[in-house]
This record gives C-alpha cells, sequence and structure tokens, in this order.
C-alpha cells in the first residue's frame, strides 16, 4: 500500500538534481510514491542518459517523471545562472501549479506533500495553494544556508550592505567548528556576472523567508561533518549523506551518460594509485588553465582518472589535445561523465582533484578520499574551507599571479596529498562518522525516519 503521493522538485542544475533523485529512490523504498519535476530541456538530458529500453524503468522503479518548462528559450544558456533564476521564478510557478492540476484530472493520486529544493522556494507558495504541504530539502552544505539565513544580522553588524556586498574584508566564522570564510567569498557574489549579483541574492533573501512556509527543513548532512552549523541551527535535520545504492545501479538523473569503461580500467590498477579529477557539472576551464592541469597530471607519473565534459574547454587545439592523449595513452583515461560514486568507493583511487562541489565533498568524504580543492563558483570556496581548514582531508591549489595554476603546482600539491598519511586517516575518520550516520540509529538515520513518518501523516 503506497503512503502517498510525493511531488520532489529541484532546482534546475545537475548538483541539485542528484542529490534530490538519490533521495527519491529512497522514499520510494519507504513506500512512497514519487513524481520528480525537472525543467523540460534537463527532463531530456536525463531521459538520454538513461539506459537503453526496459532497464530504464527497472531502474526508476517508482519515480515518475514529469517536466514542465523554465521560461528561457531553447539557444539560452542556462549555465548562466542569473538569466537562469530570473526566468523561472517568473515562469516556472504557473506550470507548476497546472501540472498539479493536471495530475489529479488524470485520476492519479492526488500530491500530498511537496519536498522542494530551498532554491525553489516559490514553488512552496503554490503548494500551500493547492493544499498541499511543504517539506524543504537543502542540496548544500548546512554551513552555506547558515551563512545565508543570518545575512540580516551580516548587514546590522555591517559586514553587508543590503545588496549583499562586503562592506568589510575580513574573515567570517558564524560559531566554533564551523568554516572560515573571506567575505569576498561569499556564495551570492560569485555564482555569476556581477551585474546580474542582485539576482541571486534577492532570491536568497526571498528563500529565508518562504522557507518558514516548510514543516520540516532537511540537508544532504551529517552530524560530524557539520557539527557547528547543526548546533547554530538545530531545526536544520541532517539525512545524509544520500547516496544511490550502486549494486542496482539506480540512475541519479545525470545530464551526460556514464562511461562504464573507466570501471574495468580502474580494476587493473593497483590500490591507491589513481589521481581522479572532475569539476562537476558548470566548471569552465580556458585553454591555457586546461593545459596546465593537464601537463600536471602527466608530471605526477601517476595513473589518472579524468572527467572532460564536451563543454568543459572552448578552443582547446585538436592537435595539442590528441599529442597529449598519445603521450598519456597508458597512464591516463578521460571520460566525459562516469559514476563518480563508484570511482570514489574504488580502491584504486588515491586522492580527489575537485571543484569542491558539496556532492563531491560528500562523496569524498564518505570515501574516505582525500582532496585537492580547485573551486570554482558559488559555495565551494566554503566546502573547500571545510576540507582544509575543518576536517583537514585535503589541500587546496594556489593559483599564480596570472590567476593560473601552475602545472608545477598540481604535480606537487598532488604529491603532497598522497605522501601524507595524515590526510587519508582523517578521510578515514571521516568516512567512519558518515557510515555510523546513516546506520541503525545513527543521528542520519533517527533524521530520515522523523521525516518518513511525517510524510506518511
Amino acid at each position: 500500500m503506497a503512503k502517498g503521493h510525493v511531488m520532489v522538485l529541484p532546482m534546475p542544475c545537475q548538483g541539485h538534481v542528484t542529490p534530490l533523485m538519490e533521495l527519491s529512490h529512497r522514499l520510494v523504498d519507504h513506500g512512497f510514491q514519487v513524481t520528480f519535476v525537472n525543467t523540460e530541456v534537463d527532463h531530456a538530458l536525463v531521459l538520454a542518459a538513461l539506459p537503453e529500453g526496459d532497464a530504464a524503468a527497472e531502474a526508476l522503479r517508482g519515480i515518475h517523471l514529469e517536466y514542465i518548462p523554465d521560461g528561457l528559450a531553447d539557444d539560452e544558456d542556462r549555465k548562466d545562472l542569473n538569466k537562469l533564476i530570473d526566468a523561472y521564478s517568473r515562469h516556472m510557478p504557473g506550470y507548476l501549479e497546472a501540472l498539479v492540476r493536471e495530475i489529479e484530472a488524470a485520476g492519479r493520486p492526488k500530491v500530498k506533500w511537496l519536498v522542494g529544493d530551498v532554491n525553489m522556494g516559490w514553488s512552496f507558495v503554490v503548494a500551500k495553494k493547492l493544499g498541499i504541504r511543504v517539506a524543504s530539502f537543502w542540496p548544500a552544505s548546512a554551513a552555506c544556508l547558515a551563512i545565508m539565513l543570518k545575512i540580516p544580522k551580516l548587514i546590522d553588524d555591517g559586514v553587508l550592505n543590503d545588496k549583499g556586498w562586503p562592506e568589510r574584508e575580513e574573515t567570517l566564522q558564524l560559531a566554533p567548528g564551523m568554516p572560515p570564510l573571506h567575505t569576498s567569498l561569499l556564495s551570492w557574489n560569485n555564482s555569476g556576472a556581477p551585474e546580474g549579483q542582485h539576482i541571486i541574492f534577492d532570491l536568497v533573501c526571498r528563500n529565508n523567508k518562504l522557507n518558514d512556509l516548510a514543516e520540516i527543513v532537511v540537508c544532504n548532512s551529517f552530524q560530524e561533518a557539520e557539527a557547528g552549523a547543526f548546533k547554530l541551527f538545530p531545526n536544520i535535520l541532517p539525512i545524509g549523506p544520500l547516496f544511490a545504492d550502486s549494486k542496482f545501479q539506480k540512475p541519479v538523473g545525470n545530464f551526460l551518460r556514464e562511461d562504464q569503461r573507466c570501471l574495468k580500467w580502474l580494476d587493473a590498477r593497483p590500490d591507491g594509485s589513481v589521481v581522479y579529477v572532475a569539476f562537476g557539472s558548470m566548471a569552465i576551464f580556458d585553454p591555457r588553465q586546461f593545459q596546465e592541469l593537464a601537463e600536471g597530471l602527466e608530471l605526477t607519473g601517476r595513473p589518472f582518472l579524468w572527467v572532460v565534459r564536451p563543454d568543459f574547454t572552448a578552443g582547446l587545439s585538436k592537435e595539442w589535445l590528441d599529442d597529449f592523449r598519445q603521450r598519456v595513452a597508458g597512464a591516463g583515461m578521460i571520460v566525459s561523465w562516469c559514476s563518480q560514486q563508484q570511482v570514489l568507493a574504488h580502491r584504486a583511487v588515491a586522492c580527489f582533484v575537485s571543484h569542491c562541489g558539496w556532492n563531491s565533498t560528500l562523496e569524498a568524504s564518505r570515501n574516505g578520499v582525500p582532496v585537492l580543492c580547485w573551486p570554482y563558483f558559488c559555495d565551494q570556496f566554503l566546502d573547500r574551507s571545510y576540507i582544509t581548514d575543518v576536517w583537514r582531508t585535503g589541500l587546496a591549489v594556489s593559483p599564480g599571479e596570472d590567476g593560473v595554476v601552475a602545472k608545477e603546482e598540481v604535480r606537487s600539491k598532488v604529491e603532497k596529498i598522497i605522501s601524507d598519511p595524515g590526510f587519508r586517516k582523517r578521510a578515514g575518520w571521516l568516512k567512519d562518522a558518515a557510515s555510523e550516520c546513516v546506520g541503525d540509529g545513527g543521528s542520519s538515520y533517527n533524521n530520515f525516519t522523523r521525516f518518513v513518518d511525517l510524510l506518511s501523516e
């Protein structure tokens, strides 16, 4: 007997779709019927990346995929967050309401709950209007949400002006045990072109208020990883780290198809020998930086697995790339996407060169893998601070005066991380803590049970 119909709505970005798909699989396991709503563009990407034929339906069991338009034209750049947020905030509420009415008109069970991404706070208003109860899900670190919720106080204290820009150059630490962050690196000021900053800052301030419409706030984190943040905001309940059971290959809503060959390639490598390199779904490198990274990996003399999305670098010389691929053919493998959960869980992986998106940061923690941090934008600078300052499970790259991270810097930092057993040891402690939290009677396990009980009402 199904417990009820839950609608799940992520912000339309890969890093938000993934944890909410992982959560959706868990809800199906607990007897809920789930309708997962992507934007039209993301829906098409997710479908194209699914396994062929019946395998897809089998893997999705119990998750019904739906979509609505995001309000942008087909050819507009959806990596421009200012543009994306501006469009979806205005256009999607009407489309979401129409979808809910359509579902009911089609005779499907009434949607009882919306599990909505905090970044889609407008959907909480739509849900309330339609008599649907609201649970909010925060996909990034609890520290990131804590800083956002403290914006009024930061303005009162003169740290920020009322437009969200810093009034003072200083390092913020909201509470003991929380990651220190320089005021120049606040997420809403580092998410896109400065002239569009007001769009993101307004969204954050609006969502802080709209979050009050939710009956419960859960996040993809765990108690030991962010004890300081949870002490500051005890009403934010960690239910993570969320992960899809890799035994059953449950799809997590990837926008690109996974290259499974890399797992066999890893099988043939010695334990703790491979440098895994991946920068998530949004980061873009210019050709010069791409070449420095590539040659830095070559200089390590270690096997490496590198995820290079088709849109990762524009204008790279094909001749140079072909030559590089030939030189590293035996040692390096380049793929366009992979199952990161399976790669990080693999015994062959020694360290992870990462943009420090929260999903990647958590997946590294859950698998006890040390990290070389190379943040790109948004909340990734805060996640770097967790890794380098709080947990001490990795180091960060330092760009030169020209803003480029040199090949020698890549080589030396990878060496430092792999040759110092302290990083692996501390990462191992975090792995054990994560495992305890999601195990029977652990804090995330208990919070998740509380969440399921509420949704079952």
